[in-house]
C-alpha cells in the first residue's frame, strides 16, 4: 500500500504573493525584446514584461 500524502491549502499570503505590489504600481519589469523596429512609429522600441503579473509595456527610444 502507498504512502498517504497530506495536502495543505496554500495560505492567503502565498496565494497573493506579489500581486499587491503590482496593484500598487510597483511592477518588476524585465526586457523581452530589445531594439525592435516599429514601422508605424518609425522608431526602435523596447518591450518590457512584468515577471509577477505578465503585464506588457513598450518604450520608444
Amino acid at each position: 500500500m502507498g504512502e498517504v500524502v497530506q495536502f495543505k491549502r496554500p495560505s492567503v499570503a502565498e496565494r497573493h504573493k506579489g500581486n499587491t505590489l503590482c496593484r500598487s504600481g510597483f511592477h518588476k519589469w524585465k526586457v523581452v525584446n530589445d531594439k525592435k523596429f516599429d514601422v508605424k512609429l518609425g522608431k526602435l522600441i523596447t518591450v518590457f514584461q512584468c515577471t509577477r503579473c505578465a503585464k506588457i509595456k513598450t518604450k520608444a527610444l
